[in-house]
């Protein structure tokens, strides 16, 4: 009988297992110990490291994102007698990892912060998973779901997706700066969460026609999180602290599904295909979550959903829905539609059962305006 593997923390992997076994497969779920929402609660950050016994931490941050919020942490820190330093990254690369692993090892700290965007939060967190330290999340911006998840996006290791990494241990989210953020990376955030209408029917699907394991739970939270940011979209546009609030909130559902499923499953699937293809084709890729709502726009119509509602609710957000928006040219987009199902051809989507060729590529994204 196939046997489950495991790794020295005793994460799942559920390699060569049947159904039955999947869904009997023991898995560690990390979740975040502490989430914090609101209006200027940096301050929060002395009575976590308190609360988690620190006496010495690392940030990771960039040069703006410093003047952000880095060094207001940095003060935070040490005014509490937290033996605080800061290292700037520039990209989120496997060498500026290592940077960061040499530097929390020598300085033997007991936490690593991300503070700022995607790249700062996600080389943070795999050097925390790395090094075994302690991870808080502190998002500057909210582009997209990865400042609650256990999962890092990281250049160099060969394949454009998400890798394990470690979950936060708090999550420090203050809606006040995330509101004064370019707004483009709001509307991304936005994008992102609103793709996994489609990306949990893809889940679904690989299920129901590839015996993958489909977590109901994990599903739910990951729909839920697409429905509130919808419905809230114009409070978004408006950026009232109600509609950052519901988007933060939502990010950090979709954070916690991936937590909960062991794996990206629950929020990325068609969609963030499209994307992590136009990634490597286009010469000036799009952010994130702009990608993946326009390509949730073409999903959607492809899974029969009602794909017009889902565009004129990311057009009343003031995000992306077509190539023009995204700066792509119509041609980068349809090869992007071709290659998508190539680019994670283990992971079963629509697109595994629906081989778009050039003719159908370019039908699909004329008849949703996309090009």
């Amino acid at each position: 009988m196939p046997q489950a593997e495991y790794d020295p923390d005793c994460r799942k992997v559920i390699r060569n297992l049947s159904v039955s076994e999947r869904y009997n497969a023991v898995h560690r779920i990390d979740l975040p110990r502490i989430v914090l929402v609101g209006e200027s609660i940096l301050d929060q950050l002395s009575p976590i490291c308190g609360e988690l016994n620190i006496s010495k931490a690392l940030i990771v941050t960039g040069k703006t994102t410093y003047k952000v919020a880095g060094e207001r942490a940095e003060e935070i820190l040490r005014s509490e007698d937290v033996d605080a330093e800061c290292v700037f990254v520039e990209d989120a690369t496997l060498d500026t990892v290592e940077t960061v692993n040499q530097k929390a090892m020598k300085n033997d700290v007991d936490v690593v912060l991300g503070v700022g965007g995607g790249r700062n939060i996600d080389v943070a967190k795999l050097s925390a998973f790395k090094t075994r330290k302690f991870f808080i999340s502190v998002p500057t911006v909210a582009s997209h779901d990865g400042i609650a998840s256990s999962l890092a996006s990281v250049k160099g290791m060969g394949r454009p997706y998400t890798v394990k990494a470690a979950s936060p241990v708090a999550v420090v989210m203050d809606s006040k700066i995330i509101a004064e953020s370019p707004y483009r990376f709001t509307a991304s955030g936005c994008g992102d969460i609103i793709s996994k209408a489609t990306e949990v029917r893809d889940w679904r699907l690989a299920h129901e026609e590839n015996g993958d394991y489909y977590g109901r739970y994990a599903a739910s939270l990951s729909l839920m999180s697409s429905e509130h940011v919808m419905k809230s979209a114009d409070l978004i546009r408006k950026r009232t602290q109600e509609g950052i609030r519901t988007l933060l909130e939502a990010l950090v559902s979709c954070g916690v599904a991936m937590s909960i499923a062991g794996s990206s499953r629950p929020t990325s699937g068609s969609a963030h295909l499209f994307s992590h293809a136009l990634d490597q084709i286009a010469e000036k890729p799009a952010l994130h979550g702009e990608q993946c709502g326009v390509g949730m726009i073409m999903m959607a119509k492809l899974h029969g959903l009602d794909w017009e509602a889902y565009r004129d609710s990311l057009k009343t957000i003031g995000a992306p829905t077509s190539a023009k928006d995204l700066g792509i040219e119509p041609g980068t987009v349809i090869k992007a539609l071709i290659i998508a199902r190539s680019i994670r051809p283990e992971r079963y989507t629509l697109l595994s059962k629906i081989n778009l060729d050039h003719e159908n590529a370019r039908e699909l994204a004329e008849s949703t305006g996309v090009i």
